[in-house]
């Protein structure tokens, strides 16, 4: 059995037991949540979230991109979220390689460089700051509530607010 066919299983249980079609499509904390996409980081663990309570907005390293502007102003805008939570890692495998040795290995196996930054970084609290910045400066977003941002021990399980 391939993973996606055990994958498949567990959501046909989930279908089974559903019981959450009637939630509303606005997330009942008003938060939106940009998190890095690595295994080990659950948003809805660490902040004990179920379905319909928080937007989660995922990608390599939770770098603020063009796509997580939009989706926050789609989350703020349309869908009534008024705060932010940045989450970033100790263990970022976002650290493990070099952009132009990266760039260079999908140029030479796809024939062209590709349309899309793969900025590799050290995860450090300097670049959760950056990131922040990022987000106030975007004329796309509505800047009320709060916007806070974090790291995560995958040690400990632990957030540490970046001031």
């Amino acid at each position: 059995m391939s993973a996606t066919d055990d994958l498949l299983r567990r959501a046909a249980s989930y279908a089974e037991h559903f019981d959450k079609a009637g939630l509303p499509m606005q997330p009942a904390s008003r938060v939106a949540i940009v998190a890095c996409m690595d295994a080990r980081l659950n948003p809805y663990g660490i902040f004990g979230l179920s379905e319909g309570e928080a937007h989660v907005i995922r990608n390599a390293g939770g770098l603020v991109t063009d796509d997580v502007v939009r989706s926050l102003a789609i989350s703020q805008r349309l869908l009534g979220t008024q705060e932010v939570i940045l989450v970033h890692h100790a263990d970022c495998g976002m650290r493990t390689f070099r952009d132009e040795d990266f760039n260079g290995q999908l140029e030479r196996e796809a024939g062209s460089p590709p349309p899309w930054a793969t900025p590799s970084f050290p995860p450090s609290t300097e670049d959760v700051r950056q990131s922040l910045a990022r987000l106030r400066e975007s004329p796309f977003l509505a800047h009320y509530g709060s916007l806070r941002g974090f790291m995560y021990d995958e040690r400990t399980g632990r957030l540490t607010e970046v001031a």
